[in-house]
């Protein structure tokens, strides 16, 4: 039996190309944990996980510290048992974010690892339902974007084959959203879907009237419109609103999710790999909104989201933010609006360790004592 021998710690901090900003918050920084994860045999799995501004370094301390050295000597093929052992190691700061991110680092370095073994890509190992999955983009929707701008990026987008754009929304006045959508609509008509995305900015009242507004713009769905952890308010909105309502972003557990899909509070779930904790709990928050026919279309991670709801029958759409394109060598593969998974086996991420070495703040490397 293999064990695990060594568990690497790096950090790096992926500088967005172009600036994004939404109704709360505008972020220049993504600090990125990756973990490598080496076993007897020889084998080596790399995972990674992020954090939107600040916060990495709490992550890759609780991972050199904690997590790591627990995994040292332990069987890799066992993730499932390894992510609960973690997670209850750990039970004192979870649900939480930094919990969650770091977990998510270990588990997905697991998959790679195990996957690598059998000679299987993710969008296989965990399913292989489809080969492609259609593209939404967000990079031309940010909320600095005046609406000419808005416009022109939505058909630019349409003519590369994208089959949507999210647009952000939350300005002071409801009537300059209309505006801004109204202008992106008549520019690109009705075979093209408009996602927006207000980030929690909203109330209940205000959610209210910009989900009547939204549809008659004949909108795809109403993401995150107030704070993720008010699931009543959801619940009164999901009730009132023809326009789908879509959340999980901002949410770190399967419980979580569990309790908004049953009361009916979502119809759409936006799960993140990093932040409900790694591939092992993704899954299982996709196969229970399966159960409810609930569609899962994934935030953020294009590059490691793609295999994952290639993977599962419930998935609809793959939102697009380049994110590794200056650490890895071959990009996501985009064919007529769908990303194409990776053949090869693991995640499908062709790292490129010279430029990550540059570019490293932080490298831990965890032993089994001597």
């Amino acid at each position: 039996m293999a064990t695990i021998t060594r568990v690497e710690i790096k950090m790096i901090d992926l500088v967005p190309k172009i600036t994004r900003t939404d109704a709360i918050q505008s972020f220049v920084s993504q600090e990125t944990p990756i973990v490598i994860i080496h076993d007897s045999d020889g084998a080596v799995g790399t995972g990674y996980t992020y954090t939107i501004g600040t916060g990495g370094p709490a992550v890759v301390s609780l991972l050199e510290r904690t997590l790591a050295p627990a995994l040292i000597g332990k069987d890799p093929t066992r993730f499932e048992q390894l992510w609960r052992d973690l997670l209850f190691q750990t039970h004192a700061t979870a649900v939480g974010a930094i919990t969650s991110l770091a977990l998510a680092a270990i588990d997905t370095a697991l998959w790679d690892l195990n996957c690598r073994k059998n000679g299987l890509p993710l969008w296989k190992a965990a399913g292989g339902v489809r080969d492609k999955m259609r593209l939404y983009t967000t990079e031309g929707g940010w909320m600095y974007f005046t609406e000419d701008e808005l416009v022109e990026n939505a058909l630019a987008a349409k003519e590369k084959g994208f089959k949507g754009s999210k647009i952000k929304i939350g300005s002071e006045y409801l009537v300059q959203d209309r505006r801004r959508l109204t202008k992106v609509r008549e520019a690109v008509g009705d075979d093209y879907e408009i996602m927006v995305d207000a980030n929690q900015n909203y109330d209940i009242a205000q959610a209210i009237r910009a989900a009547r507004m939204l549809d008659e713009l004949n909108i795809a769905w109403f993401e995150e419109p107030m704070p993720a952890d008010d699931i009543a308010a959801h619940v009164e909105l999901a009730r009132r609103s023809h326009v789908p309502i879509a959340v999980g972003e901002s949410m770190y557990s399967q419980s979580q999710f569990k309790d908004y899909m049953q009361l009916g509070a979502a119809s759409i779930v936006q799960v993140d790999v990093a932040r409900i904790g790694g591939i092992t709990p993704w899954l299982k928050v996709a196969h229970t909104a399966e159960c409810f026919n609930i569609a899962v279309c994934p935030h953020f991670l294009m590059e490691l989201h793609l295999p994952l709801i290639c993977a599962v029958p419930n998935a609809k759409w793959l939102e697009y933010i380049p994110q590794l394109d200056g650490v890895t060598k071959s990009q996501m593969q985009v064919v007529d609006g769908h990303g194409i998974p990776s053949r090869e086996p693991g995640l499908g991420i062709d790292w490129d360790w010279d430029v990550i070495s540059k570019l490293e703040l932080v490298h831990h490397d965890v032993r089994k004592a001597a």
